[in-house]
């Protein structure tokens, strides 16, 4: 790392930097990359989501997966954590519970690279007894 030597090179370094985070975590146009949203409330970071996400983040890159990857307070599905929002180019988004790194990986190659719906999806939109 270069040394500071003024108050200006301290600016430098922060705008370089935070171009850098802008980049990672807007993109020129995020609607075109994988979404994903990885609960790191209390309940999210005691059931193991830092782990999830830094799986995530390093397994779509090996991959060559454009996405972004970003974390996000209570979901609302805390007897389900860790939980994750993945949201596919042009679709609505899709909530999975329960997600350790094995089914990180199989929501990767199964629903993200593939389409296919995997086990452990939060249903976002139900109706209790009481509307019926």
């Amino acid at each position: 790392m270069a040394k500071i030597k003024s108050l200006d090179d301290l600016r430098m370094m922060k705008e370089s930097l935070q171009s850098k985070i802008n980049l990672r975590e807007k993109g020129e146009d995020p609607g075109s990359h994988v979404q994903i949203k990885v609960a790191m409330a209390t309940c999210g970071i005691a059931s193991g989501a830092k782990t999830v996400m830094e799986f995530m983040m390093e397994e779509l890159e090996k991959r060559g997966i454009e996405s972004v990857v970003t974390q996000t307070g209570c979901m609302g599905y805390c007897y389900a954590e860790p939980t994750i929002e993945v949201k596919l180019p042009g679709q609505e988004p899709v909530v999975f519970g329960y997600v350790d790194t094995k089914k990180a990986d199989e929501i990767i190659e199964k629903y993200i690279k593939n389409g296919e719906l995997v086990e452990g999806i939060i249903p976002m939109n139900y109706e209790t007894i009481d509307n019926k």
